[in-house]
């Protein structure tokens, strides 16, 4: 992990190249987070692949609800040289859930990006194939979202299975 001071570093280092693209930095029980622009968040993955994080770890979703940006992706770096992580945040608004794919950058969010799409809703803009991954196309609804209904079909023992499903002859 990066130290708190090399963060800080590595966030000046990006806002020197791209103005405005992180809006904050956390460090946090050694871990060491950039928080950033999602409207920059391709040239940000860039800047820190060249910088040796190439390995894209993991893309995953967060609902930060009722808080508006509410849906967050998360994006984990490593550098397998130097065996250093680094995380980096963009938080979008729920009613234009949008940002942009970095499939072309990192082949490997491709199932990762159409994970998040499925389960938050979050669309990545420039995704070759974004359709859901672990639901049925016609499903209605992103089930991680914190308020989504949480219920559905009753569960069928024999003692209520006449009730639900009538007399089977």
């Amino acid at each position: 992990m990066p130290d708190a001071t090399e963060l800080e570093l590595t966030a000046q280092e990006l806002r020197d190249a791209h103005s405005d693209s992180i809006l904050d930095t956390e460090f946090h029980r050694g871990r060491a987070t950039l928080v950033a622009d999602p409207t920059q968040i391709r040239p940000v993955l860039e800047h820190l692949k060249a910088k040796g994080y190439a390995f894209l770890a993991s893309v995953h979703g967060v609902d930060y609800y009722p808080n508006e940006p509410r849906l967050g992706i998360l994006y984990e770096l490593m550098d397998r040289r130097r065996v250093e992580r680094i995380s980096v945040k963009a938080r979008v608004h729920t009613a234009d859930p949008r940002i942009d794919s970095v499939v072309e950058l990192f082949p490997s969010a491709d199932f990762q990006e159409r994970e998040a799409y499925d389960m938050f809703g979050v669309v990545f803009e420039g995704h070759p194939d974004l359709r859901r991954i672990l639901l049925p196309e016609d499903y209605e609804g992103f089930p991680q979202r914190r308020d989504f209904p949480v219920g559905g079909e009753p569960i069928l023992f024999t003692y209520n299975e006449e009730q639900n499903y009538g007399k089977y002859v």
